[in-house]
């Protein structure tokens, strides 16, 4: 899994949709979600540090994990099926600990508010997002092609620990 932080709310160029842009911890790789109008109202509140008069939805959700005493342990966005997103929200109450399915938009927007971590499995980050420093990802595999090129056999194996 991959950890990953809300970057922005961005408007598609096209349909005017809003997307929540999650990006990895070296900025490399940015996974766009479409999300609903709510949904990107909600993230940007926490973004911008507003707070509604009245709790929202969100923040309703959030009182009641605190009364309970239930801690959200982290977010996990898992699948990628027909170009919808799948999420779940893993949530703590002393020894129990119970995942529960989410829309990705509603995980992030709880997940902003009560500060949990935001993960990302590696195959929807490889099948759903998009490069945004491709300078650095064409030198690191320059790199590393160059390194396997001049690597024989023999060193290989001494590199390997297997001797």
């Amino acid at each position: 899994m991959i950890e990953m932080r809300v970057a922005g709310i961005a408007l598609d160029a096209v349909t005017r949709s809003p997307i929540v842009l999650l990006k990895d911890g070296s900025d490399r790789r940015a996974l766009p979600i479409f999300i609903g109008q709510d949904q990107a109202r909600a993230i940007i509140n926490v973004l911008e540090g507003q707070q509604a008069p009245r709790p929202l939805t969100h923040d309703l959700m959030v009182n009641i994990f605190d009364i309970w005493e239930m801690t959200v342990e982290k977010i996990i966005i898992h699948a990628l099926k027909d170009n919808t997103f799948y999420a779940i929200l893993s949530l703590s109450q002393g020894e129990v600990t119970k995942e529960i399915d989410c829309r990705p938009s509603d995980a992030i927007a709880i997940a902003l508010r009560t500060e949990s971590p935001i993960w990302v499995l590696e195959e929807v980050v490889a099948d759903a997002s998009i490069p945004v420093d491709q300078d650095a990802d064409d030198a690191e595999r320059k790199a590393f092609r160059d390194f396997v090129s001049e690597l024989s056999p023999d060193e290989l194996i001494k590199k390997s620990r297997f001797t």
